[in-house]
């Protein structure tokens, strides 16, 4: 398919005769002069042109005129550094139009075009229909990483609980962490979602307004998820500590039971060393065995105290 101008596209709209098309751009993190020829063609608000070109937006949908601006935002998971990464898709709609500005590697738009061009009819139901395909296509991409999410943490719980051989506080805190970012990027959705939802807008079929409950249904699933995660991973760093700190206990009555195993013949040894003339059994011709061998006896029966004490 040849690649047309913005004018090309603005005028073949313009030209068309079937009051239901319309067209759809979509962006990569635009410059700030492409951003304004798409705004010139289409008379996009300034304060939403400026937001798209800035990114790092709230999440959130704001009516200017006869369109909508739309602000969501996307996740990816790195499982090589088990990091969220947080984007953003930004949607201009109007009853003519539909723009979309990705910031981000998450939230690609080809997905939602392919089904949608597989599906005229569907398609015919106009920009409301684009601008739900892009926000289910975002809200399906937070459960998919979800998942993965999930399978860090089992991993994570697993190592706690196989023994405690080592501390794991580093990878659960690294974990709350990007469940914490997950948090910030899903739950402030509800409120453009919500308004798409129950706000009647210029160009939306009303009829879409179900879809858009469906969803928030899904975006509730995935909140509750995450806070389970959480919650999950709260449990695990106390009893990881708590393993941490008994081991640590388990090392202190180790280290004191040698101790007082060795203190016996330290005690004797340096008793004998200190040169007295008149020192006990120090002529006696048994007195060097009888010593080593009470100290022997000592030192065993120490060791087998402990050792059913179970402190060794």
């Amino acid at each position: 398919m040849p690649r047309c101008t913005l004018g090309e596209v603005a005028a073949a709209l313009s030209a068309s005769d079937d009051a239901a098309s319309f067209v759809w751009i979509g962006l990569m993190e635009p410059s700030a002069e492409e951003i304004d020829e798409v705004a010139g063609l289409f008379g996009l608000h300034p304060l939403a042109v400026e937001d798209a070109v800035r990114a790092h937006q709230r999440p959130k949908a704001e009516h200017f005129g006869d369109s909508v601006f739309v602000v969501l935002k996307t996740v990816r998971f790195v499982d090589s550094i088990e990091v969220v990464e947080i984007g953003e898709v930004m949607i201009f709609a109007g009853e003519r139009f539909v723009i979309t500005v990705r910031h981000g590697e998450a939230g690609r738009a080809s997905g939602a075009r392919a089904r949608l061009e597989a599906d005229p009819d569907r398609l015919a139901g106009g920009v409301g229909v684009v601008v739900h395909e892009i926000s289910d296509q975002v809200v399906d991409e937070f459960l998919e990483v979800l998942s993965q999410v999930e399978g860090e943490v089992d991993q994570a719980l697993a190592a706690v609980f196989r023994g405690p051989s080592a501390s794991h506080a580093q990878r659960i805190f690294t974990l709350k962490r990007e469940i914490l970012e997950f948090r910030l990027a899903a739950v402030p959705l509800f409120d453009p979602l919500q308004t798409l939802m129950s706000t009647p807008i210029p160009g939306f079929d009303p009829g879409l307004q179900p879809y858009f409950r469906d969803v928030v249904d899904h975006l509730h699933r995935c909140s509750n998820r995450l806070d389970a995660l959480d919650q999950l991973l709260s449990g695990a760093l106390d009893a990881n500590l708590a393993q941490v700190a008994m081991r640590q206990n388990e090392d202190m009555r180790k280290m004191s039971a040698w101790v007082a195993i060795i203190s016996v013949p330290t005690a004797v040894a340096g008793l004998y060393g200190m040169n007295f003339e008149h020192m006990p059994e120090l002529r006696w011709r048994w007195g060097y065995p009888l010593i080593v061998g009470v100290i022997a006896a000592v030192c065993f029966l120490l060791y087998r105290n402990f050792k059913q004490r179970g402190w060794l």
